[in-house]
Protein backbone atom coordinates (compact mmCIF):
# COMPACT_ATOMS: atom_id res chain seq x y z
CA UNK A 1 0.00 0.00 0.00
CA UNK A 2 1.22 3.48 -0.87
CA UNK A 3 2.24 5.72 2.03
CA UNK A 4 -0.30 8.59 2.24
CA UNK A 5 2.64 10.92 2.68
CA UNK A 6 3.80 9.96 -0.81
CA UNK A 7 0.52 10.71 -2.55
CA UNK A 8 1.35 11.57 -6.19
CA UNK A 9 -2.17 12.96 -6.73
CA UNK A 10 -1.16 15.92 -4.56
CA UNK A 11 1.25 16.86 -7.36
CA UNK A 12 -1.27 16.48 -10.19
CA UNK A 13 -0.77 20.01 -11.62
CA UNK A 14 3.00 19.51 -11.79
CA UNK A 15 2.55 16.02 -13.27
CA UNK A 16 0.21 17.35 -15.96
CA UNK A 17 2.75 20.00 -16.96
CA UNK A 18 5.52 17.39 -17.14
CA UNK A 19 3.31 15.11 -19.23
CA UNK A 20 2.52 18.04 -21.50
CA UNK A 21 6.23 18.76 -21.94
CA UNK A 22 7.20 15.12 -22.57
CA UNK A 23 4.16 14.41 -24.74
CA UNK A 24 4.69 17.57 -26.76
CA UNK A 25 8.33 16.69 -27.37
CA UNK A 26 7.44 13.19 -28.54
CA UNK A 27 4.62 14.53 -30.70
CA UNK A 28 6.96 17.02 -32.33
CA UNK A 29 9.32 14.23 -33.34
CA UNK A 30 6.64 12.74 -35.59
CA UNK A 31 5.00 15.87 -36.95
CA UNK A 32 6.14 17.63 -40.13
CA UNK A 33 7.42 21.15 -39.64
CA UNK A 34 4.28 22.78 -40.98
CA UNK A 35 2.19 21.06 -38.29
CA UNK A 36 4.31 21.85 -35.22
CA UNK A 37 1.47 24.10 -34.08
CA UNK A 38 -0.20 20.94 -32.74
CA UNK A 39 2.44 20.89 -30.00
CA UNK A 40 1.28 24.37 -29.02
CA UNK A 41 -2.25 23.06 -28.71
CA UNK A 42 -0.99 20.16 -26.56
CA UNK A 43 0.94 22.58 -24.33
CA UNK A 44 -2.12 24.82 -23.94
CA UNK A 45 -4.26 21.78 -23.09
CA UNK A 46 -1.74 20.71 -20.42
CA UNK A 47 -1.78 24.21 -18.92
CA UNK A 48 -5.58 24.35 -18.84
CA UNK A 49 -5.77 20.88 -17.27
CA UNK A 50 -3.17 21.87 -14.66
CA UNK A 51 -5.15 25.04 -13.92
CA UNK A 52 -8.31 23.01 -13.31
CA UNK A 53 -6.37 20.56 -11.13
CA UNK A 54 -5.04 23.48 -9.08
CA UNK A 55 -8.50 24.89 -8.49
CA UNK A 56 -9.65 21.46 -7.31
CA UNK A 57 -6.59 21.18 -5.05
CA UNK A 58 -7.42 24.52 -3.43
CA UNK A 59 -10.74 23.08 -2.30
CA UNK A 60 -8.96 20.35 -0.33
CA UNK A 61 -6.97 20.41 2.87
CA UNK A 62 -3.33 21.56 2.82
CA UNK A 63 -0.81 18.78 3.31
CA UNK A 64 2.88 17.94 3.44
CA UNK A 65 3.91 15.18 1.05
CA UNK A 66 6.94 13.05 0.30
CA UNK A 67 8.43 12.99 3.80
CA UNK A 68 7.55 16.63 4.44
CA UNK A 69 9.77 17.89 1.62
CA UNK A 70 6.95 19.49 -0.41
CA UNK A 71 4.13 21.64 0.91
CA UNK A 72 0.77 21.75 -0.83
CA UNK A 73 -0.61 24.82 0.95
CA UNK A 74 -2.02 28.22 0.08
CA UNK A 75 1.36 29.55 -1.10
CA UNK A 76 1.99 26.61 -3.42
CA UNK A 77 -1.54 26.70 -4.83
CA UNK A 78 -1.43 30.45 -5.49
CA UNK A 79 1.97 29.95 -7.13
CA UNK A 80 0.46 27.24 -9.31
CA UNK A 81 -2.42 29.50 -10.34
CA UNK A 82 -0.19 32.46 -11.14
CA UNK A 83 2.56 30.51 -12.90
CA UNK A 84 0.18 28.42 -15.01
CA UNK A 85 -2.03 31.37 -16.00
CA UNK A 86 1.02 33.54 -16.77
CA UNK A 87 2.62 30.76 -18.84
CA UNK A 88 -0.61 30.36 -20.78
CA UNK A 89 -0.52 34.09 -21.53
CA UNK A 90 3.15 33.92 -22.59
CA UNK A 91 2.24 31.02 -24.88
CA UNK A 92 -0.37 33.27 -26.47
CA UNK A 93 2.21 36.07 -26.89
CA UNK A 94 4.61 33.62 -28.53
CA UNK A 95 2.42 32.47 -31.40
CA UNK A 96 3.37 35.15 -33.94
CA UNK A 97 7.02 35.02 -32.89
CA UNK A 98 7.55 31.24 -32.91
CA UNK A 99 5.05 29.96 -35.50
CA UNK A 100 6.84 28.16 -38.31
CA UNK A 101 10.18 28.04 -36.52
CA UNK A 102 11.92 24.69 -36.95
CA UNK A 103 12.39 24.54 -33.15
CA UNK A 104 8.79 25.40 -32.29
CA UNK A 105 8.28 22.09 -30.44
CA UNK A 106 11.32 22.64 -28.25
CA UNK A 107 10.15 26.17 -27.41
CA UNK A 108 6.85 25.05 -25.90
CA UNK A 109 8.49 22.12 -24.13
CA UNK A 110 11.01 24.41 -22.47
CA UNK A 111 8.25 26.82 -21.41
CA UNK A 112 6.40 24.04 -19.59
CA UNK A 113 9.55 22.72 -17.91
CA UNK A 114 10.53 26.19 -16.68
CA UNK A 115 7.02 26.65 -15.30
CA UNK A 116 7.32 23.37 -13.39
CA UNK A 117 10.62 24.55 -11.91
CA UNK A 118 9.07 27.80 -10.68
CA UNK A 119 6.25 25.89 -8.99
CA UNK A 120 8.67 23.44 -7.35
CA UNK A 121 10.66 26.38 -5.97
CA UNK A 122 7.50 27.75 -4.38
CA UNK A 123 6.48 24.46 -2.77
CA UNK A 124 9.90 23.18 -1.65
CA UNK A 125 10.21 22.67 2.12
CA UNK A 126 13.54 20.95 1.88
CA UNK A 127 16.95 22.36 0.96
CA UNK A 128 17.71 19.57 -1.54
CA UNK A 129 14.37 20.01 -3.29
CA UNK A 130 14.99 23.76 -3.33
CA UNK A 131 18.27 23.18 -5.18
CA UNK A 132 16.55 20.81 -7.63
CA UNK A 133 13.80 23.36 -8.25
CA UNK A 134 16.43 26.03 -8.92
CA UNK A 135 18.00 23.87 -11.63
CA UNK A 136 14.69 22.95 -13.27
CA UNK A 137 13.64 26.61 -13.26
CA UNK A 138 16.98 27.74 -14.71
CA UNK A 139 18.27 25.34 -17.38
CA UNK A 140 15.23 25.53 -19.73
CA UNK A 141 15.30 29.33 -19.60
CA UNK A 142 18.97 29.43 -20.61
CA UNK A 143 17.96 27.72 -23.84
CA UNK A 144 14.92 29.95 -24.33
CA UNK A 145 17.01 33.12 -24.07
CA UNK A 146 19.26 31.84 -26.88
CA UNK A 147 16.31 30.58 -28.95
CA UNK A 148 16.86 33.05 -31.80
CA UNK A 149 20.39 32.90 -33.14
CA UNK A 150 22.21 36.22 -33.20
CA UNK A 151 25.05 38.05 -31.52
CA UNK A 152 22.82 39.95 -29.06
CA UNK A 153 20.80 36.91 -28.05
CA UNK A 154 23.87 34.71 -27.73
CA UNK A 155 25.64 37.29 -25.56
CA UNK A 156 22.55 37.61 -23.35
CA UNK A 157 22.25 33.84 -22.98
CA UNK A 158 25.93 33.50 -22.13
CA UNK A 159 25.73 36.18 -19.42
CA UNK A 160 22.57 34.60 -18.04
CA UNK A 161 24.09 31.13 -18.01
CA UNK A 162 27.40 32.17 -16.43
CA UNK A 163 25.76 34.22 -13.69
CA UNK A 164 23.18 31.50 -13.09
CA UNK A 165 25.89 28.85 -12.81
CA UNK A 166 27.99 30.95 -10.44
CA UNK A 167 25.12 31.85 -8.14
CA UNK A 168 23.75 28.32 -8.44
CA UNK A 169 27.05 27.07 -7.00
CA UNK A 170 26.67 29.67 -4.24
CA UNK A 171 23.20 28.31 -3.49
CA UNK A 172 24.57 24.75 -3.27
CA UNK A 173 27.33 25.98 -0.97
CA UNK A 174 24.74 27.62 1.25
CA UNK A 175 22.64 24.45 1.29
CA UNK A 176 25.74 22.49 2.35
CA UNK A 177 26.58 24.91 5.17
CA UNK A 178 23.03 25.05 6.51
CA UNK A 179 22.78 21.27 6.40
CA UNK A 180 26.13 20.94 8.13
CA UNK A 181 25.25 23.19 11.07
CA UNK A 182 21.54 22.37 11.21
CA UNK A 183 21.76 18.62 10.80
CA UNK A 184 18.76 18.36 8.46
CA UNK A 185 17.46 19.53 5.10
CA UNK A 186 13.71 19.47 5.82
CA UNK A 187 12.75 22.96 7.02
CA UNK A 188 10.81 21.80 10.08
CA UNK A 189 13.78 19.82 11.41
CA UNK A 190 16.33 22.34 10.18
CA UNK A 191 14.73 25.09 12.26
CA UNK A 192 15.47 23.15 15.43
CA UNK A 193 19.11 22.61 14.51
CA UNK A 194 19.73 26.21 13.45
CA UNK A 195 18.39 27.55 16.76
CA UNK A 196 21.61 26.41 18.47
CA UNK A 197 23.99 26.65 15.49
CA UNK A 198 26.85 29.18 15.34
CA UNK A 199 25.60 32.57 14.15
CA UNK A 200 28.44 33.09 11.63
CA UNK A 201 27.85 29.75 9.91
CA UNK A 202 24.09 30.30 9.67
CA UNK A 203 24.70 33.78 8.27
CA UNK A 204 27.10 32.49 5.61
CA UNK A 205 24.72 29.72 4.59
CA UNK A 206 21.75 32.06 4.44
CA UNK A 207 23.57 34.67 2.35
CA UNK A 208 24.73 32.02 -0.13
CA UNK A 209 21.24 30.52 -0.53
CA UNK A 210 19.70 33.98 -0.88
CA UNK A 211 22.27 34.83 -3.57
CA UNK A 212 20.98 31.99 -5.74
CA UNK A 213 17.32 32.82 -5.14
CA UNK A 214 17.93 36.52 -5.79
CA UNK A 215 19.35 35.55 -9.17
CA UNK A 216 16.04 33.86 -9.99
CA UNK A 217 14.05 36.89 -8.88
CA UNK A 218 16.35 39.50 -10.41
CA UNK A 219 17.00 41.26 -7.10
CA UNK A 220 20.23 42.92 -5.97
CA UNK A 221 22.96 41.63 -6.08
CA UNK A 222 21.85 38.95 -8.57
CA UNK A 223 20.31 41.48 -10.97
CA UNK A 224 23.11 42.14 -13.46
CA UNK A 225 21.70 39.81 -16.11
CA UNK A 226 18.23 41.38 -16.20
CA UNK A 227 18.66 44.32 -18.66
CA UNK A 228 20.83 42.42 -21.15
CA UNK A 229 18.62 39.32 -21.17
CA UNK A 230 15.44 41.40 -21.41
CA UNK A 231 16.84 43.25 -24.43
CA UNK A 232 18.57 40.34 -26.14
CA UNK A 233 16.07 37.50 -25.72
CA UNK A 234 12.97 37.10 -27.91
CA UNK A 235 10.31 39.45 -26.54
CA UNK A 236 7.95 36.68 -25.27
CA UNK A 237 10.90 35.02 -23.51
CA UNK A 238 11.82 38.36 -21.93
CA UNK A 239 8.24 38.59 -20.67
CA UNK A 240 8.49 35.07 -19.25
CA UNK A 241 11.89 35.42 -17.61
CA UNK A 242 11.03 38.70 -15.87
CA UNK A 243 7.78 37.31 -14.48
CA UNK A 244 7.38 33.57 -13.85
CA UNK A 245 10.70 32.77 -12.08
CA UNK A 246 10.02 35.64 -9.66
CA UNK A 247 6.90 33.91 -8.41
CA UNK A 248 8.75 30.74 -7.42
CA UNK A 249 11.86 32.53 -6.18
CA UNK A 250 10.11 35.02 -3.90
CA UNK A 251 7.83 32.42 -2.34
CA UNK A 252 10.90 30.22 -1.83
CA UNK A 253 12.65 33.07 0.00
CA UNK A 254 9.60 33.68 2.16
CA UNK A 255 9.18 29.99 2.98
CA UNK A 256 12.86 29.54 3.86
CA UNK A 257 12.82 32.54 6.21
CA UNK A 258 9.46 31.76 7.81
CA UNK A 259 9.96 28.01 8.26
CA UNK A 260 13.68 27.34 8.66
CA UNK A 261 15.09 30.48 10.26
CA UNK A 262 12.63 31.97 12.77
CA UNK A 263 14.64 30.70 15.77
CA UNK A 264 18.10 31.25 14.25
CA UNK A 265 20.34 33.76 16.01
CA UNK A 266 20.75 36.03 12.96
CA UNK A 267 18.91 39.21 12.04
CA UNK A 268 17.69 37.92 8.69
CA UNK A 269 14.84 40.44 8.62
CA UNK A 270 17.27 43.38 8.52
CA UNK A 271 19.35 41.65 5.83
CA UNK A 272 16.33 41.13 3.57
CA UNK A 273 15.09 44.67 4.26
CA UNK A 274 18.44 46.12 3.15
CA UNK A 275 18.35 44.00 -0.02
CA UNK A 276 14.79 45.21 -0.66
CA UNK A 277 15.80 48.86 -0.28
CA UNK A 278 18.82 48.37 -2.57
CA UNK A 279 16.76 46.60 -5.24
CA UNK A 280 13.97 49.17 -5.44
CA UNK A 281 16.38 52.13 -5.35
CA UNK A 282 18.89 50.80 -7.89
CA UNK A 283 16.14 49.64 -10.23
CA UNK A 284 14.41 53.01 -10.20
CA UNK A 285 17.60 55.06 -10.57
CA UNK A 286 18.80 52.94 -13.50
CA UNK A 287 15.40 53.19 -15.23
CA UNK A 288 15.26 56.99 -15.15
CA UNK A 289 17.00 57.68 -18.46
CA UNK A 290 16.50 54.42 -20.33
CA UNK A 291 15.28 55.03 -23.88
CA UNK A 292 14.75 51.38 -24.84
CA UNK A 293 11.32 50.08 -23.73
CA UNK A 294 12.69 46.64 -22.92
CA UNK A 295 15.54 47.95 -20.77
CA UNK A 296 13.14 50.29 -19.00
CA UNK A 297 10.88 47.35 -18.14
CA UNK A 298 13.95 45.35 -17.10
CA UNK A 299 14.99 47.89 -14.50
CA UNK A 300 11.36 48.28 -13.49
CA UNK A 301 11.23 44.56 -12.65
CA UNK A 302 14.30 44.94 -10.42
CA UNK A 303 12.56 47.70 -8.48
CA UNK A 304 9.40 45.59 -8.18
CA UNK A 305 11.45 42.81 -6.57
CA UNK A 306 12.44 45.34 -3.90
CA UNK A 307 8.80 46.04 -3.04
CA UNK A 308 7.99 42.32 -3.00
CA UNK A 309 10.92 41.55 -0.70
CA UNK A 310 9.34 43.82 1.91
CA UNK A 311 6.84 41.04 2.57
CA UNK A 312 9.68 38.54 3.04
CA UNK A 313 11.38 40.92 5.48
CA UNK A 314 8.15 40.99 7.51
CA UNK A 315 7.75 37.18 7.51
CA UNK A 316 6.61 35.99 10.91
CA UNK A 317 6.09 39.57 12.11
CA UNK A 318 2.80 40.40 10.42
CA UNK A 319 -0.27 38.41 9.43
CA UNK A 320 -0.44 40.50 6.23
CA UNK A 321 3.01 39.47 4.99
CA UNK A 322 2.08 36.21 3.27
CA UNK A 323 -1.27 37.27 1.74
CA UNK A 324 0.33 40.55 0.68
CA UNK A 325 3.16 38.72 -1.07
CA UNK A 326 0.86 36.24 -2.82
CA UNK A 327 -1.57 38.92 -4.00
CA UNK A 328 1.21 41.26 -5.11
CA UNK A 329 2.84 38.45 -7.13
CA UNK A 330 -0.42 37.80 -8.97
CA UNK A 331 -0.93 41.52 -9.55
CA UNK A 332 2.62 42.08 -10.75
CA UNK A 333 2.50 39.09 -13.08
CA UNK A 334 -0.54 40.19 -15.10
CA UNK A 335 0.55 43.84 -15.12
CA UNK A 336 4.13 43.17 -16.23
CA UNK A 337 2.98 40.72 -18.90
CA UNK A 338 0.50 43.31 -20.14
CA UNK A 339 3.27 45.88 -20.65
CA UNK A 340 5.46 43.30 -22.38
CA UNK A 341 2.55 42.22 -24.57
CA UNK A 342 2.46 45.72 -26.08
CA UNK A 343 6.19 45.45 -26.79
CA UNK A 344 5.66 42.04 -28.44
CA UNK A 345 2.75 43.35 -30.51
CA UNK A 346 4.79 46.34 -31.75
CA UNK A 347 8.24 44.83 -32.42
CA UNK A 348 9.40 47.93 -34.32
CA UNK A 349 9.14 50.13 -31.20
CA UNK A 350 12.83 50.42 -30.35
CA UNK A 351 12.76 53.68 -28.40
CA UNK A 352 10.22 55.43 -26.19
CA UNK A 353 9.70 58.12 -28.85
CA UNK A 354 8.63 55.39 -31.30
CA UNK A 355 5.40 55.15 -29.29
CA UNK A 356 4.31 58.51 -30.74
CA UNK A 357 0.90 58.23 -32.38
CA UNK A 358 0.04 54.90 -30.74
CA UNK A 359 -3.24 56.14 -29.29
CA UNK A 360 -4.41 57.32 -32.71
CA UNK A 361 -3.44 54.12 -34.56
CA UNK A 362 -3.94 51.52 -31.81
CA UNK A 363 -6.13 53.03 -29.07
CA UNK A 364 -6.68 49.68 -27.35
CA UNK A 365 -2.97 48.97 -27.09
CA UNK A 366 -2.26 52.52 -25.92
CA UNK A 367 -4.83 52.26 -23.14
CA UNK A 368 -3.47 48.84 -22.15
CA UNK A 369 0.03 50.28 -21.93
CA UNK A 370 -1.19 53.18 -19.80
CA UNK A 371 -3.08 50.86 -17.46
CA UNK A 372 -0.09 48.54 -17.05
CA UNK A 373 2.56 51.25 -16.62
CA UNK A 374 0.47 53.19 -14.11
CA UNK A 375 -0.32 49.83 -12.54
CA UNK A 376 3.39 49.16 -12.01
CA UNK A 377 3.58 52.52 -10.24
CA UNK A 378 0.78 51.39 -7.94
CA UNK A 379 -2.03 53.65 -9.12
CA UNK A 380 -5.59 52.79 -8.04
CA UNK A 381 -7.69 50.92 -9.02
CA UNK A 382 -5.06 48.59 -10.50
CA UNK A 383 -4.07 45.38 -8.73
CA UNK A 384 -0.51 46.47 -7.89
CA UNK A 385 -1.94 49.33 -5.82
CA UNK A 386 -3.73 46.86 -3.53
CA UNK A 387 -0.62 44.66 -3.41
CA UNK A 388 1.69 47.53 -2.51
CA UNK A 389 -0.70 48.85 0.12
CA UNK A 390 -0.92 45.41 1.76
CA UNK A 391 2.85 44.83 1.67
CA UNK A 392 3.51 48.33 3.05
CA UNK A 393 1.07 47.62 5.89
CA UNK A 394 2.81 44.33 6.62
CA UNK A 395 6.20 46.08 6.77
CA UNK A 396 4.83 48.67 9.20
CA UNK A 397 3.37 45.91 11.37
CA UNK A 398 6.77 44.21 11.28
CA UNK A 399 8.58 47.27 12.60
CA UNK A 400 10.09 48.26 9.26
CA UNK A 401 8.69 51.77 8.98
CA UNK A 402 11.98 53.11 7.62
CA UNK A 403 11.74 50.67 4.71
CA UNK A 404 8.19 51.84 3.93
CA UNK A 405 9.45 55.44 3.74
CA UNK A 406 12.15 54.41 1.23
CA UNK A 407 9.57 52.43 -0.76
CA UNK A 408 7.15 55.37 -0.84
CA UNK A 409 9.87 57.71 -2.11
CA UNK A 410 10.83 55.19 -4.79
CA UNK A 411 7.19 54.77 -5.82
CA UNK A 412 6.79 58.52 -6.37
CA UNK A 413 10.11 58.71 -8.22
CA UNK A 414 9.12 55.87 -10.57
CA UNK A 415 6.29 57.97 -12.00
CA UNK A 416 8.90 59.96 -13.93
CA UNK A 417 10.22 57.20 -16.16
CA UNK A 418 6.84 55.57 -16.74
CA UNK A 419 5.45 58.93 -17.90
CA UNK A 420 8.37 59.26 -20.31
CA UNK A 421 6.87 56.30 -22.16
CA UNK A 422 3.20 57.20 -21.69
CA UNK A 423 3.45 60.80 -22.92
CA UNK A 424 4.50 60.06 -26.55
CA UNK A 425 1.62 57.63 -27.08
CA UNK A 426 -0.86 60.54 -27.13
CA UNK A 427 0.98 62.60 -29.74
CA UNK A 428 -1.15 62.95 -32.86
CA UNK A 429 1.54 62.19 -35.43
CA UNK A 430 3.72 59.08 -35.47
CA UNK A 431 7.40 60.03 -35.75
CA UNK A 432 8.26 56.49 -36.95
CA UNK A 433 5.14 54.95 -38.56
CA UNK A 434 6.89 51.61 -39.20
CA UNK A 435 7.43 51.22 -35.45
CA UNK A 436 3.68 50.84 -34.94
CA UNK A 437 3.14 47.95 -37.34
CA UNK A 438 1.37 45.19 -35.34
CA UNK A 439 2.62 41.62 -35.08
CA UNK A 440 -0.75 39.87 -35.04
CA UNK A 441 -4.08 39.35 -33.34
CA UNK A 442 -2.99 36.74 -30.78
CA UNK A 443 -0.57 39.13 -29.10
CA UNK A 444 -3.04 42.01 -29.25
CA UNK A 445 -5.76 40.05 -27.50
CA UNK A 446 -3.21 38.79 -25.00
CA UNK A 447 -2.37 42.40 -24.16
CA UNK A 448 -6.04 43.25 -23.74
CA UNK A 449 -6.54 40.22 -21.48
CA UNK A 450 -3.61 41.16 -19.25
CA UNK A 451 -4.68 44.80 -18.95
CA UNK A 452 -8.23 43.79 -18.13
CA UNK A 453 -6.99 41.28 -15.54
CA UNK A 454 -4.87 43.97 -13.88
CA UNK A 455 -7.93 46.18 -13.46
CA UNK A 456 -10.26 43.34 -12.49
CA UNK A 457 -7.88 41.97 -9.87
CA UNK A 458 -7.59 45.46 -8.39
CA UNK A 459 -11.35 45.94 -8.24
CA UNK A 460 -11.71 42.47 -6.68
CA UNK A 461 -8.83 43.00 -4.29
CA UNK A 462 -10.94 42.28 -1.21
CA UNK A 463 -12.09 38.77 -2.21
CA UNK A 464 -8.67 37.95 -3.68
CA UNK A 465 -6.90 38.92 -0.46
CA UNK A 466 -9.42 36.87 1.50
CA UNK A 467 -8.43 33.81 -0.53
CA UNK A 468 -4.72 34.56 0.00
CA UNK A 469 -5.41 35.01 3.73
CA UNK A 470 -7.36 31.75 3.98
CA UNK A 471 -4.34 29.62 4.85
CA UNK A 472 -0.81 29.67 6.15
CA UNK A 473 2.46 27.93 5.42
CA UNK A 474 2.82 24.32 6.49
CA UNK A 475 5.99 23.26 8.28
Amino acid sequence: MMDPNENPWALLPEILLLLGAAGGLLLGLWLPRRRQWLVRVAAAAALVAALVATIVAMLGEPEMVFDDTYAVDIATNIARLVVIAATLLVLCLSIETVHGNHRETEYYTLLLLAAVGAIVLAGASDLMLLAAGYLVASVPVYALVAFVKGSVGTEAALKYYLMGSFLGVALLLGVTVLFGVGGATVYGELAKGLSTAPRAAVGIGLVAVLAGLLFKTGGVPGHFWVPDVTEGAPAPVAAFVTTIPKVGGLIAIYRLLAEALPAADVDWSLLVAVIAAASMTLGNLAAFFQDNPRRLLAYSTISQVGYLLMAAAAAGRSDLALPGLLYYLAAYSVTNLGAFAVVVELPGMRTLSDAAGMFRRHPGLALTLVVCLLGLVGTPPTAVFVGKLTVFSAAIDGGLGWLVVIAAINTVASVFYYLRWIAPTFLRQATTPAALLPAGSWTRWGAYAAGTASLALGLLGGPALTIAHSGSLLS
